[in-house]
């Protein structure tokens, strides 16, 4: 069963990607479509077993790995309820997005060259979240990087879609450097890449009064390190790694340009899976993370910092789709606070209902986007509510759900209710400067996303139609193979916080968890958020309603008022819909002197010096040589006769000449 999960995906693949031609575009959806499909239903029985059920940890061997020295990696499956709950939000967000791409990619001639590489994603991501070891873990992690450069830039011929997939690939790649360091640290601090003997070993090396007192336990860019100083520094490596793939700031540029790929790779790249990627890690190693505070307290402010920062972006996009993407950056931002408070389970509980929401959302957004002919624009849209009505109800469970609607106290609520607002709670409830500064920072947030989000909501589905007479005589409700998906995910929008808040962080967290995550005694985390003031309950629950009465008075009762304020506060403006000049940031420290550099060594380095004394300067002299012996060819016979006189002078006097040496 454990095989099939994993590896039936990779089969849909190879059928698809290598027969697709010959069996049909309908064939190759219909297989890839039905191989995710029987694994997910698998990894729901994999999570009844695991997760809700008694049964214990196991590893199930594939193969073996790596073999090198004292190096031997096999490849296992790791199944625990960690595990368990990827292997459901995997599967399931993406046997719904390969369901949905049948309606919404129905006109496009590349079809079984695009479900190929969806399930090549798909099993790459199960490659991942299965990982027993470091390097399974970084082959699945190169895997969803590879995948994710295919599908963002699937329409290559569009030279943004190209420019998009080359960004999200460069980028990572910076974070990946920081990710190998770290594996390379870990294996120097215990020896292992193995999971559980890197615990084994951080644990008795740091656990206890007498713990890590070596002098000397790694060297680092010249540096000699401490144990503690070495974990803290192996810590923000494993951490720049999860930076780039989550996209965190200052590695979240790649992020919002991804939505160059067709709409339901933008759903399963930011629900489910790639910027999941540096969540799932950073929990595994929870472990290791318990002993560094310092580390911790990094993750927890660049997570704040993130968070706060794609809120304020998300105020004033105009695309449907880039409102939503930066809306998963500002959500991932709460799940690293989760992390860096130690919270781990509330961060996997987030990502948990994160998944159903904002799946919905992308996979909505890509609904209005069929009916408005391919318009992402919101500017251009309004009206919208009754001509496509299933397709803004599910819009709005899906927005309900992001702001984490539901009453203060209370059971009631929807997903987002449960797993954000613990977050916040859980930053006020814990210790230290960075728990306060992020409780601030994402309370704030949350205010932002609830006015974005319902800003969404106004500008595309009420108020007077904006579009074209020619659009809106177009405009039509999705066919049912791209609703019935929103159908589906909109319940776990709905359900998902109230049916599992108990398990992932209630009264049933040991029962649920196992052995899955560590936390340190003095972590207390998970008691005390549960007994904070009732205001800091009811704190979010004031920030969605103010949210939401904001964008209300500025998109329905007075639309010109959000034009006066943009003339008003230009820079403001600019400076928020040019998401704080990061991208002209790095094309200023990086981009142009990096062209220059390349230019230099082009142009005087391989043209002037080697091309130029080199093969070029070379054939050069040759020419200029048989040019001038050529001048000689002038078909006179004097000229031939003096040049033979002068050849038998040359001999003579070398013959006279040469002998007396």
């Amino acid at each position: 069963m454990f095989h099939a999960i994993v590896f039936l995906p990779l089969v849909g693949f190879l059928i698809a990607g290598l027969f697709g031609r010959k069996i049909g575009a309908t064939a190759s959806e219909y297989v890839t479509s039905a191989f995710v499909g029987i694994a997910a239903l698998l990894s729901w029985v994999v999570f009844f077993q695991y997760a809700l059920g008694d049964a214990e940890k196991v590893s199930v061997p594939v193969l073996t790995f790596l073999q090198s020295g004292g190096l031997d990696v096999s490849w296992a499956l790791r199944i625990d309820t960690l595990t368990a709950v990827m292997l459901v939000v995997v599967n399931s967000v993406s046997t719904l997005v390969h369901v949905y791409s049948i309606g919404y990619m129905h006109h496009d001639p590349h079809r079984p060259r695009f479900f190929a590489y969806l399930s090549l994603f798909t099993f790459a991501m199960l490659s991942l979240v299965t990982a027993d070891n470091l390097v399974q873990m970084f082959f699945g992690w190169e895997g969803v990087g590879l995948a994710s450069y295919l599908l963002i830039g699937f329409w290559f011929k569009k030279q943004s879609a190209g420019a998009a997939a080359m960004k999200a690939f460069i980028v990572n790649r910076v974070g990946d450097f920081g990710f190998l360091l770290g594996i390379f640290g870990l294996y120097v601090l215990t020896g292992s890449v193995n999971f559980d003997t890197i615990f084994a070993n951080i644990q008795s090396m740091y656990a206890g009064e007498g713990a890590a007192s070596a002098d000397v336990a790694l060297n680092f860019l010249g540096y000699a390190l401490n144990p503690q100083a070495a974990l803290t520094i192996v810590c923000l490596l494993l951490f720049m790694g999860a930076m780039g793939k989550s996209a965190q700031v200052p590695l979240h540029t790649w992020l919002p340009d991804a939505m160059e790929g067709p709409t339901p790779v933008s759903a399963l790249i930011h629900a489910a899976t790639m910027v999941t990627a540096g969540v799932v890690m950073l929990a595994r190693m929870s472990p290791v993370f318990e002993f560094s505070h310092t580390a911790l307290t990094v993750v927890t402010i660049i997570g704040a910092i993130t968070a706060i920062f794609a809120a304020t972006v998300g105020l004033v996009q105009n695309d449907i789709k880039r409102v939503i993407a930066y809306s998963t950056c500002s959500q991932l931002g709460y799940m690293f606070v989760a992390l860096g408070l130690g919270f781990y389970s509330a961060a996997v509980f987030h990502l948990f209902t994160h998944a159903f929401f904002k799946a919905l959302l992308f996979l909505g957004s890509g609904s209005v986007i069929h009916a408005v002919s391919d318009e992402q624009d919101m500017r251009k849209m309004g009206g919208l509510r009754k001509l496509i009505p299933n397709t803004y109800w599910m819009m709005i469970i899906g927005t309900i759900a992001l702001t984490g609607v539901g009453i203060p106290g209370t059971v009631i609520g929807t997903a987002g209710f449960f797993s954000k607002d613990a977050i916040i709670e859980g930053a006020f409830s814990a210790h230290g400067a960075a728990a306060g500064f992020a409780f601030i920072l994402l309370t704030v947030a949350a205010c932002m996303t609830s006015f974005y989000s319902w800003r969404l909501i106004f500008m595309t589905f009420h108020g007077k139609p904006r579009a074209t007479a020619d659009v809106m005589s177009h405009v039509h409700e999705s066919p049912p193979v791209m609703l019935i998906p929103l159908y589906i995910l909109a319940v776990g929008a709905l359900f998902a916080g109230f049916l599992f808040h108990d398990a992932f962080i209630g009264e049933a967290y040991g029962e649920f968890w196992k052995v899955s995550l560590f936390t340190l005694e003095s972590n207390h985390i998970l008691h005390e958020f549960h007994h904070v003031p009732f205001w800091v309950k009811l704190a979010p629950f004031v920030a969605m309603l103010l949210g939401f009465a904001l964008a209300y008075q500025f998109y329905i009762r007075s639309p010109e008022t959000p034009v006066k304020l943009a003339e008003r506060h230009r820079g403001l403006y600019a400076f928020l819909l040019n998401k704080w000049y990061f991208d002209e940031l790095y094309d200023f420290l990086f981009v142009r002197p990096a062209n220059c550099l390349g230019r230099i060594l082009w142009k005087t380095g391989d043209g002037t010096l080697i091309d130029g004394l080199g093969p070029n300067g070379v054939a050069a002299r040759v020419v200029d040589v048989t040019n001038r012996v050529v001048k000689m060819q002038t078909g006179y016979l004097y000229h031939y006769a003096f040049a033979m006189l002068i050849g038998v002078a040359a001999l003579v006097t070398w013959m006279m000449l040469g002998s007396s040496f």
